[in-house]
């Protein structure tokens, strides 16, 4: 799936992500975020190099309630998810090569 470009403000149910099948990259930021707006370019590169991964993209602040299911704290995380289980996850990334470790935690079937 495409990288996406902007926040949705509709978060999914947890259980509806933790149902979706194959990789899933959960990025959890807002479109105001100076961290989340530099972090972009490298977000958008990891995806084309796993183009088979999903790319959620949801908004989170207070009251919503999807990033504390994740105990997310900083802006921009991202949880990398395979059949609902957490791989990994990267916090504030600056780089590309911050979010290539990323690339190696799937099995090699996917």
């Amino acid at each position: 799936m495409p990288y996406l470009a902007t926040y949705s403000p509709d978060a999914p149910e947890r259980a509806a992500l933790d149902a979706l099948p194959g990789p899933v990259l959960l990025e959890f930021g807002a479109g105001w975020c100076p961290h989340c707006q530099a972090a972009q370019p490298a977000i958008e590169q990891l995806l084309q190099q796993a183009p088979q991964w999903q790319h959620v993209k949801v908004e989170d602040g207070a009251g919503r309630r999807l990033g504390r299911t994740f105990r997310v704290k900083l802006w921009p995380t991202l949880i990398l998810l395979h059949g609902g289980v957490e791989l990994g996850r990267v916090v504030r990334p600056t780089s590309r090569a911050e979010l290539a470790p990323l690339l190696a935690l799937l099995p090699a079937a996917d």
